[in-house]
């Protein structure tokens, strides 16, 4: 059993995802507290130029996986040639990020590696003894949960994008390891036949720079149309309290906080929130 930290970095056509960065800066502060090594395991197909660039944002060593069969997501895929890389290197921990692919992937593997999984994680830590510290929102947000497995390896969990913080990109030096997977077209149950994208209007807090919130103190759902308007006068997105959302106000997207999204912008304005500690929560830099 090693004590390295391996983080899933997700790629959707031959580009890395930002909440994968996210996390390997992540899992390159708690290797550096542990004495071990950041990892990074990399699926798909002709993806070999992402190695470096996981190396520049921290990895120390990047298991780079590579098959036909592998160029379209699928979870049975994915998750056979993932299993037994894990079980061949045996980490101390791995990570996902708690994207729509982390979220379908990291369960299947937990499973199948017969190991725990703490889902959609806030914060991380690591003890002494080398256990993953995971702390969660619980019971509907309301408080949060610190949970460690000590007996069981590897430690697994999904961890809320916007949450933690990337490295820098620099020139760093690590170590590249090719797999040869061990996979036929008799593992993957689905064939993939096509991939439509839809057109989202998907608000993308965690990636604003300025945020205009709005509460119960708004009185209605009138109030968030003021919101709009000053958010897109300073070239933001609006967001909202639980309480807000849960009112049939603004829709689920919008929301903020330990329920919510995470956010990290340089200017935050509260308009009509209270300011409890879930929602707080949900602005890591600011509030």
């Amino acid at each position: 059993m090693s004590k390295d930290i391996w983080i899933f970095a997700e790629q959707r056509n031959g580009i890395l995802m930002n909440s994968s960065l996210e996390i390997l800066g992540e899992a390159k502060r708690l290797a550096e507290k542990s004495g071990s090594k950041a990892c990074a395991v990399l699926i798909g197909n002709n993806v070999s130029q992402l190695s470096q660039e996981l190396i520049n944002h921290g990895a120390d060593i990047v298991y780079l996986i590579q098959d036909p069969l592998l160029e379209k997501y699928s979870t049975d895929g994915y998750s056979k040639v993932f299993v037994d890389l894990a079980k061949e290197y045996q980490p101390n921990v791995i990570l996902f990020s708690a994207t729509h692919i982390g979220r379908d992937l990291a369960p299947k593997i937990a499973s199948q590696l017969h190991t725990g999984l703490t889902a959609d994680c806030t914060k991380l830590d690591i003890d002494e003894e080398g256990n993953l510290l995971q702390t969660r929102p619980a019971f509907g947000g309301n408080i949060l949960a610190t949970i460690k497995c000590p007996e069981k390896r590897p430690q697994m969990a999904t961890v809320r994008p916007g949450v933690m913080q990337k490295l820098p990109k620099e020139e760093r030096k690590g170590e590249i390891i090719e797999i040869k997977p061990k996979i036929s077209k008799e593992d993957i149950r689905i064939e993939i036949v096509d991939v439509v994208k839809e057109i989202a209007n998907a608000v993308k807090l965690e990636e604003a720079e300025v945020i205009v919130s709005g509460g119960r103190g708004l009185g209605g759902p009138e109030g968030f149309k003021l919101l709009e308007k000053l958010a897109k006068l300073l070239g933001g997105c609006v967001g909202a309290s639980r309480a807000a959302v849960e009112a049939g106000w603004i829709s689920y997207d919008h929301q903020i906080g330990q329920t919510g999204k995470t956010v990290r912008p340089k200017v935050y304005i509260a308009c009509g929130i209270s300011g409890a500690l879930q929602h707080v929560a949900g602005d890591s830099v600011n509030l």
